[in-house]
């Protein structure tokens, strides 16, 4: 059964709390996720572009994003709005939070990851494969075992205007890697994507999901072994409006999936459970609070909060 409130769909948020609209597929599994009630809330507009939220629980708590052709990276707190949290910031596209509490950012401009550490100063971590430089990080997590998985799709790479050839591309493809911190190796784990792009554990960490935006436009599932290496790679799920960008699980397997229409929420078995319509086509997605129950979503140019049922993992 498909049910649909459409209560503000199309139009642009004004400041302050609206009521959320939601597309329900599966009624009783999705108001498991997100009340009917729920207030959508836009929180900062006016910005360029803006990706990569990730929830940072040090100093109170604190949200940190990117506004990618700004080439600036954002902060958001309760108690304090909007913010520069670093200027410039290598037109710096995802982050997340390592296992050492450090941010670790995939940087469009500077073709690498690098990490904040624990002075502020920005350090790399890897910028080329087998010699050659990386075409432009786009989304970064961190397994359990201390390992960083990172996307580099060529999004961040001029074009050519007569060959519509990407300029400075050295590899050839578009991989999602995984760099081991105590070996120095970067390792290709994927090599037959389109577009990897978002990417994202289940809770226990045996499974890594990863979001192909170019064509078909899905989410693929791997399972991890106890070397790094991956095994399957079937399709997850497909995303029918727009396509997928940033990802994110919650504690019971969730997979919530930025769209073309809002957020995607689908099952731990690639059943599309319900979605979470945005005025503005997201971007990326994190979960954040004290609780972890609050859902940020970045969204052109604004960012956006609804308060979610169920906790979000990092």
């Amino acid at each position: 059964m498909k049910i649909i409130y459409l209560l503000s769909v199309g139009l642009l948020l004004p400041a302050g709390a609206h009521a959320v609209d939601l597309d329900v597929r599966n009624a009783a599994e999705f108001e498991r996720c997100v009340s009917a009630s729920a207030k959508l809330e836009r929180l900062a507009t006016d910005m360029k572009f803006v990706e990569g939220p990730q929830w940072v629980p040090s100093d109170g708590g604190f949200l940190v994003f990117s506004d990618i052709p700004s080439n600036e990276l954002k902060q958001w707190t309760d108690k304090t709005g909007l913010s520069t949290f670093r200027n410039p910031s290598g037109n710096t596209n995802g982050n997340t939070i390592g296992n050492d509490g450090l941010l670790l950012s995939a940087e469009h401009g500077g073709r690498r990851i690098s990490r904040t550490d624990a002075s502020g100063s920005v350090v790399t971590v890897v910028d080329r494969f087998e010699g050659k430089r990386l075409n432009s990080p786009n989304d970064v997590v961190m397994s359990s075992d201390g390992a960083i998985w990172f996307t580099d799709p060529d999004y961040g790479l001029p074009s050519d205007p007569e060959t519509k050839q990407k300029v400075g591309k050295e590899l050839p493809g578009d991989f999602v890697f995984r760099f081991d911190p105590k070996t120095k190796v970067l390792s290709a784990a994927a090599t037959d994507f389109k577009k990897p792009n978002g990417l994202c554990f289940s809770p226990d960490g045996r499974r890594l999901y990863v979001a192909d935006s170019g064509a078909p436009r899905q989410i693929r599932g791997f399972e991890v072994s106890s070397d790094g290496s991956l095994k399957g790679g079937e399709v997850f799920a497909k995303i029918d409006k727009g396509g997928p960008d940033g990802i994110r699980c919650d504690s019971e397997g969730r997979v919530w999936s930025s769209a073309g229409d809002g957020v995607h929420v689908f099952s731990p078995a690639g059943e599309l459970l319900g979605k979470i319509l945005v005025p503005e086509s997201p971007a990326n997605l994190a979960f954040g609070g004290a609780d972890m129950k609050t859902l940020y979503i970045t969204a052109r140019k604004s960012l956006y909060a609804v308060p979610v049922l169920v906790r979000g993992v990092r």
